[in-house]
């Protein structure tokens, strides 16, 4: 499920070691907001698609099932996005890209916040006894409760004066919350599945997470100097 990296988009990168192509190892400013309003729009079409069946009464037999799994799903689609934005720029050299990360990650909590709230308030109809029942007794509950909760506030600081007002060290050690939430989306996703013995898609989002994670969990061992502060 937050953000993602949710970094401001005027955060000082390291050049990249490895040399992309010349035309796009660098992007004018206006290319750049060029690159920007497609990714927009192209992570606004799942909602707009739900929007869009909705009027047109395309749910299906079970509504809240087909809109719940699909926010789901795009909250993952953009954690995996978002986490591989890093690894992106340090393989290709495109160093703008590191404009595009914090854009998604707002996304990723975009589809969260309505994932929670079709729970919330469609599911459990605003039951808060019913709701710490579910949380507390159910474990793919729990886990994506809890990464919901932490990717708040990684959405709420994501702004460029919220980096001063906690300052550069807390902050980053804040949105560091995106890797443990990366895991326990991947945990909500396995548990929901369990019960259905179907893992097949799970898999492959586990896998593209686990290996966006092990990126950089390699890059920080071979320059333990640095450390993560590098390789967000």
């Amino acid at each position: 499920m937050a953000p993602p990296d949710m970094s401001p988009s005027r955060e000082a990168v390291r050049p990249a070691r490895a040399a992309g192509q010349p035309g796009l190892a660098t992007l004018a400013p206006e290319r750049v907001r060029t690159v920007k309003m497609a990714v927009w729009l192209l992570a606004m079409l799942p909602f707009l698609r739900l929007l869009y069946l909705g009027f047109t009464d395309q749910f299906g037999a079970n509504p809240l099932e087909f809109v719940t799994r699909s926010t789901g799903t795009w909250t993952l689609v953009m954690l995996c996005v978002t986490l591989a934005v890093t690894p992106l720029r340090r393989l290709t050299g495109w160093n703008w890209l590191i404009r595009l990360r914090r854009m998604l990650g707002l996304f990723a909590f975009f589809y969260a916040l309505q994932h929670f709230l079709l729970w919330l308030a469609v599911d459990r109809g605003f039951d808060v006894a019913y709701m710490i029942k579910d949380i507390a007794k159910r474990p793919f509950i729990t886990v994506g409760f809890a990464a919901f909760v932490l990717m708040v506030p990684l959405a709420a600081t994501s702004a460029n004066a919220m980096v001063k007002w906690l300052g550069g060290k807390r902050w980053q050690g804040l949105h560091r919350a995106v890797y443990a939430i990366a895991v326990l989306a991947i945990l909500h996703y396995w548990w929901h599945k369990a019960g259905k013995h179907d893992f097949g898609t799970v898999s492959i989002y586990a896998a593209v997470v686990f290996g966006l994670l092990a990126m950089r969990v390699w890059w920080w061992w071979r320059k333990p100097a640095t450390g993560f502060k590098a390789h967000r």
